[in-house]
């Protein structure tokens, strides 16, 4: 027989069995269209055919503290690159690969002789009446004098992260063991000032239970339900070239770039002329148009409570006053469907709400509404805050159940791995999960916890040129699209931050190391699916353009035939068209750049083709293999 070539369909689906997915076309035809692709790690699709995603490189050595989960770069008027970036214990400022502490002080308290040493330990007791601290806040000390041995003042006044004990005490850990003068001098340290950071906030969400604990109806009678306490969420926004931020349900802050990087975020309460600030919210955002400031789920004013579907904003050009009045634009307006505001996008002329259970569109109309809200879709879900993204003006985002778009109407996208993401998702960090564009390659990332992980550890990707998904591993916390940078931004879980795109290694650290990729086809028939078929001969067309100079590229193909489908490997029996060779039941064989073909001796009735890599310096991309195939019977082993 001629040979054959293979092409699959673009994109990975495995919304059915390895094999549903037959070929398609004329059988014995000189070109087999089979199924598509089944299984996928770290490649993407271009122009329908598979290739490796591009490599990460760290911005520096340079590290943060905490876990990332909000990032947003921004030029200011003297053309400075800046990122703010939250984690779960500081808010930073990253410039030229360095980070700048700017998290807010929430009190400056002055202490007397707070300090108490214990002889043989660098753990020191200090007392502060009501200090309103958590578990891993942050305080600086200044002004204090040392104890007398170990512990001196250049040891006590500095940042130092603590343990509460209880309301009126904590301990600080300050890596010097304290002596006999020490403990004799405790309480010291005279005339202390101590600066709390805002509070800390959880790495990741946190089962709670007890009474009023989950949804009304949860639990079994008298044992309290069980709720989920949220992590530490950020949202963050330049207005001019100052930086708004705020923690989710906390306060909101401000920062001055004229200031510099070494100042920190103040209340933008605190700023001149401020006039109801909101004192609580979920999430804020500025506007595109004539740059209004939005607090959503927020403080009526002259109230403290938080309000879950109330949605404030500020004076015109205006982030300080928030008083509505006969000549201002302030205002409020109430949501009606659901019972909490969840997150926001803008795009084009309108600003997208979504709500646990609808989704709004809100415009600007002048006064006296100022502002317009139209329901756009109810009973659609969001999965988290940080589950949507914009790309090329469409908005996606993913649903508890499905993904979604919205385009000017509220679309179910057709998704061919809903499945595979959905009965693998950990339900209880629905926080966690966040969306990012990639639009240099007409993607759209969506980051999850796998069911078995606290942490993110898991990919998906749309692409919406190409309408289709694949899928991967992969431990991110952050995402920025290349909009200002010259590449994608990434946090990890190394407390560092990555451009996506660079290279085609994991840079991540200062040991470079391969980056695994994998590529694997549903089970298609080799030649009719009744007979067996004999493969001999591969000619795997593939191509190592982009690989690093100096290296001699390489990859693994593999095939895997089937006696039938779902039976495992065939076991290799051959009566007329093997040759003295032995077939072998799974066959691999290396491929490097001028590999023309490849001698492989495999038989039976479906196969699986692979191709996989793991090099240093490789980037591959597959074309059109072809196969050279003999009938060989009906009969299984002989």
């Amino acid at each position: 027989m001629p040979l054959k070539k293979i092409l699959f369909r673009p994109g990975v689906n495995r919304e059915n069995t390895r094999y549903a997915s037959e070929a398609i076309g004329a059988v014995g035809a000189a070109t087999q269209v089979a199924g598509g692709w089944y299984e996928s790690e770290k490649v993407r699709f271009r122009s329908g055919t598979p290739e490796t995603i591009g490599g990460w490189q760290r911005i520096s050595a340079n590290t943060f503290l905490g876990v990332c989960r909000s990032l947003w770069s921004w030029v200011t008027l003297g053309a400075l690159n800046l990122a703010g970036l939250g984690t779960n214990l500081k808010f930073y400022i990253e410039r030229g690969g360095s980070y700048y502490d700017i998290t807010p002080i929430r009190v400056t308290v002055a202490l007397t002789n707070p300090f108490t040493a214990i002889n043989g330990s660098p753990v020191i007791s200090v007392a502060d009446t009501a200090h309103g601290c958590v578990t891993g806040d942050f305080v600086t000390y200044s002004g204090a004098t040392g104890l007398g041995g170990n512990i001196t003042a250049g040891v006590l006044n500095q940042e130092r992260q603590l343990t509460v004990v209880n309301a009126n005490a904590y301990t600080i850990n300050v890596g010097v063991n304290a002596n006999a003068t020490d403990a004799t001098g405790s309480p010291g340290g005279g005339s202390v000032s101590a600066a709390y950071q805002i509070n800390v906030g959880p790495e990741f969400q946190i089962p709670t239970t007890g009474w009023g604990s989950g949804p009304w109806g949860s639990g079994t009678w008298g044992s309290g339900g069980t709720s989920l306490a949220p992590l530490r969420l950020w949202s963050q926004i330049n207005f001019g070239e100052d930086l708004i931020f705020a923690p989710r349900d906390g306060q909101i802050y401000y920062w001055d770039a004229t200031s510099g990087v070494n100042s920190r975020g103040v209340l933008l309460s605190s700023l001149g002329g401020a006039s109801d600030v909101p004192t609580v919210q979920k999430f804020i955002f500025v506007s595109d148009i004539s740059r209004f400031v939005f607090a959503f789920g927020c403080n009526e004013i002259g109230d403290t409570v938080q309000s879950p579907m109330l949605i404030r904003w500020s004076d015109q050009e205006s982030a300080a006053d928030w008083t509505p009045s006969a000549t201002g634009q302030a205002g409020s307006i109430q949501l009606s469907d659901g019972s909490e505001l969840v997150t926001c996008l803008q795009t084009r002329q309108e600003i997208v709400v979504w709500t646990n259970s609808g989704l709004y569109s809100i415009q600007y109309v002048g006064t006296p509404a100022v502002w317009s809200t139209q329901l756009l879709a109810s009973n659609i879900s969001i999965y988290g805050p940080n589950a949507n993204a914009v790309a090329s003006g469409v908005i996606y985002w993913m649903g508890v159940d499905k993904f979604y778009k919205y385009d000017g109407r509220t679309q179910t996208l057709r998704c061919d791995l809903r499945h595979y993401i959905f009965s693998d998702i950990n339900e209880s960090q629905n926080q966690q999960v966040f969306a990012g564009t990639n639009e240099g390659f007409n993607e759209v990332w969506w980051f999850y916890c796998s069911a078995s992980s606290n942490v993110v550890d898991k990919y998906v990707i749309y692409n919406y040129v190409e309408d289709i998904w694949y899928y991967g591993t992969m431990g991110r916390t952050a995402w920025l699209d290349s909009g200002l940078r010259d590449y994608p931004l990434a946090a990890t879980y190394s407390n560092n931050l990555v451009n996506h795109e660079q290279g085609v290694d994991d840079n991540e650290t200062s040991t470079p190391a391969p980056i695994s990729a994998l590529i694997g086809s549903s089970e298609f028939d080799i030649d009719d699916g009744h007979n067996f078929g004999f493969i001999w001969r591969v000619l795997p067309d593939l191509t190592f353009r982009g690989s690093t100079a100096g290296t001699t590229p390489q990859c693994t193909m593999t095939l895997i035939p089937y006696q039938n489908s779902g039976s495992g490997p065939n076991i290799p029996t051959s009566t007329n068209s093997s040759s003295n060779a032995s077939i072998q039941r799974i066959a691999t064989a290396p491929v490097e750049e001028f590999t023309g073909q490849v001698y492989i001796r495999v038989r039976g009735r479906q196969l699986i083709f692979q191709m996989a890599a793991n090099q240093l310096g490789t980037a591959w991309q597959l074309g059109a293999p072809r196969i050279d195939i003999k009938p060989d019977g009906r009969r299984g082993n002989t």
